[in-house]
């Protein structure tokens, strides 16, 4: 399975570090994930540890830290402040980056069906992952603590989810569950009064204000038939909030909790604050990050800024991470490094043998060597990803032309539609590599026997298959840039018009040089109607691409007189 997860397993145990150290090292020696932070406290006697990777092998690495807390730590005797009633007390898995809500609960659920099956220990699953309705609050589910869970597995309604309904006492229970990213955000004011900073947190926060009758702050509370406390909402759902004074900074702050992205994106919170601020009096001078967050927030609040501009937000990650981190003055209190506040960018393993990561001289240098990859289908991806960039940027000229203020956001939707196939065919370049590389893995296999034999036939045909729908997908993706080169060669900047004429080239050299890589695959094919389809395939992208380009420089020519 594809994507990135994030686990935040809660452990019994923040005092004795050689027992934490224990359990992380074995999360540390599970391939696939990585380590991310470790949390003990002593008051609480809880140790929460962040680690992230691919979803299977977090899955695998949940389950093994489980099993050494199960191991390791002793119920019977663990006293703190935190509720908790397990040995693990909480398992979250959270979403980041190529995997939905949906994937991200069906693992969760797996996970406790093997910490129920495999380690004994009675496992509850809450919040998305919940089986149950009333199970979707973790307070719920944990209500009575460890102390009270014998009694309560007794109860009916209180079997487990997975695993045994026998009391497990050195163990306790476990609650897996599914939850949306939470990010700790705090937003800088000018100001030193705590007091107004939380007048603009219950402002905003979803939980808001007390409600009071007469006087908003000294009036009598509004209370409810069950003599609780009436609240009046704030104006940010999914938000909470409060208002600190920070002596290290001499200022007062806005410390958030951003649980849910979608509905409350970063950039809205900060915009909100701003908002609310300023009816009070104050301003906002900036913000910061309190431990990691996903790419893609930081990239939505580049787009969101740059939309506010009327500028294009066709551009590079880099650009848009660089109008997010300015806009929302992320770097005031001290420097943002992507590398180390972005999930993505700090689960990335070293990429130098990657050839997309590499000078171009070396890039060419690599291809003109004797060694048979990167090759032909590397380059047809390269003179590709290049013919998109150049559609991508006749856009991008064309969104700021001058005379062209009211035409900004239809050019801007080309940029963005150009760099997609642009970032895609970038990735096609070692993709095709890799393709050839296993191929040749494949011939590696030992064939001493004749099971032998058949599994490397088998992998040398599956590796084939493969390196024939690379260079099929790199003509795809060409072929779909030609698409945003015509309307570029047609509607775009007059100026620009040669360099639609030189995108288009570049997609059909593209298109007709994956088409060669596409043949000499399928030749190797012992499914000779396989190959025949996948021939066919690359031939009607073929003559697709010569009409693109015919008409594209139909135009260009016509717009040159």
């Amino acid at each position: 399975m594809a994507g990135l997860i994030e686990c935040v397993p809660n452990f019994s145990e923040g005092r004795d570090l050689s027992v934490i150290r224990q359990i992380t090292s074995v999360i540390e020696s599970c391939s696939g994930v990585r380590l991310l932070d470790v949390d003990p406290g002593r008051a609480t006697n809880r140790t929460v540890v962040t680690f992230a990777g691919t979803p299977n092998e977090v899955l695998e690495a949940a389950l093994q830290a489980v099993a050494e807390a199960a191991r390791l730590i002793d119920m019977r005797e663990h006293h703190g402040e935190h509720p908790r009633f397990g040995a693990t007390d909480v398992c979250p898995l959270i979403p980041i980056s190529g995997i939905s809500m949906e994937e991200t609960v069906a693992l969760a659920r797996e996970l406790a069906r093997r910490i129920g099956e495999e380690l004994g220990i009675p496992a509850f699953c809450y919040e998305h992952a919940a089986l149950i309705e009333e199970r979707t609050n973790l307070a719920v589910v944990r209500s009575g603590e460890y102390e009270g869970l014998e009694e309560k597995l007794k109860e009916a309604r209180w079997k487990p989810d997975f695993g045994p309904k026998v009391f497990n006492a050195r163990s306790g229970a476990t609650a897996v569950g599914a939850r949306d990213f939470l990010v700790a955000y705090n937003i800088n004011l000018n100001t030193t009064s705590t007091r107004r900073a939380n007048a603009i947190a219950f402002d905003v926060r979803e939980k808001g204000r007390l409600k009071r009758r007469g006087d908003p702050l000294t009036g009598e509370v509004v209370r409810n038939e069950e003599d609780q406390p009436v609240y009046t909402s704030g104006s940010l759902q999914h938000v909470k909030a409060i208002g600190w004074f920070i002596e290290e900074y001499g200022i007062a702050q806005i410390s958030m909790n951003l649980t849910n992205l979608k509905k409350t994106p970063l950039h809205v919170a900060f915009d909100e604050v701003c908002h609310k601020a300023e009816l009070r009096g104050l301003r906002v001078t900036g913000s910061e990050l309190v431990g990691l967050i996903p790419l893609q927030a930081m990239l939505d609040a580049g787009s969101y800024f740059l939309r506010k501009q009327q500028r294009s937000i066709g551009v590079s990650d880099d650009e848009l991470l660089k109008i997010a981190v300015k806009s929302l003055g992320l770097d005031e209190l001290q420097t943002f490094d992507p590398k180390k506040k972005i999930i993505e960018y700090v689960l990335a393993s070293d990429h130098a043998d990657r050839l997309i990561d590499q000078p171009l001289e070396h890039f060419i240098e690599q291809t003109a060597s004797e060694s048979p990859a990167p090759g032909g289908g590397s380059v047809a991806a390269t003179i590709g990803s290049l013919g998109a960039a150049l559609g991508t940027m006749v856009a991008n000229l064309s969104s700021h032309k001058k005379g062209w203020d009211d035409r900004w956001e239809e050019f801007s939707d080309w940029a963005v539609r150009s760099r997609q196939y642009q970032v895609e065919l970038v990735a096609l370049i070692d993709a095709d590599t890799a393709a050839f590389n296993a191929i040749l893995d494949a011939f590696r296999l030992p064939k001493s026997t004749p099971p032998e034999t058949v599994e490397r036939q088998r992998r040398i045909q599956e590796a084939t298959q493969t390196a024939i729908k690379v260079p099929l997908q790199i003509m795809q993706q060409a072929l779909n840039s030609m698409e945003i080169i015509r309307a570029m060669a047609e509607i775009g900047n007059p100026n620009s018009v040669s360099d639609a004429g030189v995108g288009a080239l570049c997609a059909r050299a593209a298109v007709r040089g994956g088409g060669l890589n596409v043949r000499i695959n399928s030749s190797d094919l012992t499914d000779r109607e396989l190959a025949a389809d996948f021939c066919k395939k690359a031939d009607d992208l073929e003559n697709a691409a010569k009409k693109a380009e015919v008409e594209i420089l139909r135009i260009v020519q016509q717009q040159l007189g």
